[in-house]
């Protein structure tokens, strides 16, 4: 499930369904990372979870930006 929200939000961004600094396609990359990180979490694949928490801060602090310039 992670991996289709994050492969989507590429895919969609990529034929110009959504754009970069939407909610959507930030709040799709901000789940689908979610995901990964319980999965590496529970699989003990600890640099895959490092690189999802970087995926998340990035999503929140574009959200976050989102919110302030809407």
């Amino acid at each position: 499930m992670a991996a289709l929200l994050i492969l989507g939000a590429y895919g969609l961004l990529s034929f110009g369904k959504i754009e970069a600094r939407s909610n959507v396609y930030q709040g799709m990359n901000l789940v689908g990372a979610v995901g990964f990180i319980i999965n590496c979490a529970w699989n003990a694949a600890w640099p895959s979870v490092a690189l999802n928490v970087v995926w998340v801060g990035i999503a929140i602090y574009a959200l976050r930006r989102n919110r302030k310039t809407a």
